[in-house]
């Protein structure tokens, strides 16, 4: 079955205050879950925030909601606070959520708990075919949200968004129950809400597309200073940073390192009316990085404060043979419980914590220590009751692996010495 537009017809966004208190009267009327989804402008705007809200409960049907021209949702928020939400993907929407006066005391995040269930395709389309047999008309999650008036087909695709999130939620906890994992649902969900912010990355800047390329601390110094200058501007016009210059454009420079505004222009990236309009900024940031002295360049990799710091998993082998087979252990113990109990493997437990885990040695290799490593780690308690024991069990293999070969490699080299001394000695 295809299902192009709402059931019940696409509603009107609210953009006034009267719309608005009506709405959350209906909504706190009505009973049950509430399918809570929300659209932003990535790829468009410098901000995150929210463009569009859309809801649906039970008993009132569906709203959707202009939060540029209604920025305060605190009563909505209001409403429906005390009942459980449905996100698909709630990670993506919490946040601008938040800004507009929403949080959730409850959440149910049917996209996780696809993973749950093991499946690695998640997509809320495919989810919704897969569960319910419909298959809905989507297209525009890359749009530009942040244009007024909204066309009429996206705002149909926004309120498809939530229009089958309640009769999706209660087909997956019959799966939950069934499967016996709705408690590991109910303890993911928990943690998704305590999770604290995500720190500012320490150098945002070395995300440029293309830098691993450069291996001079006078270039990388004219790529973060043309960096900080476009974040700037698009911080002030609330653009995308990539629509106001290219990452391809700052490599570009930082390689010709222009000496004259007229040489920057002469680069294809930057010969267009905009960019012309714009080289001045662009060629001072090249020049005041020109002017650092050298103890102000950055460093060629990034300087780590984390007292855990690993290098990339490529080169465990050469820098600490020992720590890459406890990772190996650790993997394999991983993918194999996640095979038995049908769960994407990275649910079961993270590629980074996977990693921390095997980096650092424990001081006492046991199962009350990796489970008290793992908690450190922010693991949560079903993931460790699963893997706790087969995970201790494969480090203790793989340190006894590392003492044999340790030990073999010892006698190679007295054996090799003996003859050399052996030889020595018939001379």
């Amino acid at each position: 079955m295809l299902l192009r537009s709402p059931r019940e017809g696409t509603p009107v966004p609210l953009t006034t205050e009267a719309e608005l208190a009506a709405a959350a009267a209906g909504l706190a009327a009505a009973t049950g879950p509430v399918a809570v989804d929300a659209e932003r402008a990535s790829g468009y705007r410098y901000s995150q925030r929210a463009y569009l809200v859309q809801l649906r409960r039970a008993g009132f049907g569906t709203v959707l909601i202009d939060p540029i021209a209604l920025p305060d949702l605190s009563s909505i928020g209001a409403a429906i606070g005390d009942a459980e939400w449905i996100l698909h993907a709630a990670t993506q929407d919490l946040a601008c959520l938040a800004e507009v006066g929403m949080r959730p005391q409850r959440l149910f995040d049917s996209e996780l708990v696809g993973r749950l269930l093991g499946s690695e395709r998640v997509a809320l389309g495919t989810m919704v075919e897969q569960y319910l047999g419909i298959h809905l008309e989507k297209g525009h999650s890359a749009a530009d949200w942040s244009t007024r008036p909204l066309p009429a087909d996206w705002l149909d695709y926004a309120a498809l968004d939530v229009e089958l999130l309640i009769e999706l939620r209660a087909v997956l906890v019959a799966e939950l129950q069934r499967t016996g994992k709705l408690e590991w649902a109910e303890e993911e969900s928990r943690a998704i809400l305590s999770a604290p912010p995500p720190q500012p990355r320490a150098e945002p800047w070395r995300r440029i597309s293309g830098i691993h390329a450069i291996r001079n601390r006078r270039q990388l110094a004219i790529a973060r200073s043309l960096w900080e200058a476009r974040d700037r501007v698009a911080a002030e016009r609330d653009i995308a940073p990539g629509r106001i210059l290219p990452d391809a454009a700052i490599i570009s420079a930082v390689k010709a390192n222009p000496r004259q505004p007229q040489e920057l222009l002469a680069l294809p990236v930057f010969n267009g009316p905009r960019q012309r309009r714009q080289v001045a900024q662009w060629f001072s940031a090249i020049a005041a990085a020109r002017e650092l002295e050298e103890v102000e360049l950055p460093q060629i990799s990034a300087v780590s404060n984390d007292p855990d710091a690993m290098p990339a998993p490529a080169r465990w082998r050469d820098r600490d043979p020992v720590a890459a087979l406890r990772l190996a252990a650790v993997k394999e113990v991983v993918l194999r419980t996640a095979e038995r109990l049908q769960v994407v493997s990275q649910n079961l437990l993270a590629g980074e914590l996977q990693r921390r885990l095997s980096w650092r040695p424990l001081p006492e290799l046991s199962e009350a220590a990796v489970r008290e490593r793992l908690v450190e780690l922010g693991a949560r308690a079903w993931q460790i009751d699963v893997l706790a024991a087969e995970l201790t069990a494969a480090l203790l293999a793989a340190q006894a692996a590392a003492a044999a070969s340790a030990a073999a490699a010892s006698s190679a080299a007295a054996t090799a010495a003996s003859a050399g001394t052996a030889s020595a000695g018939g001379t």
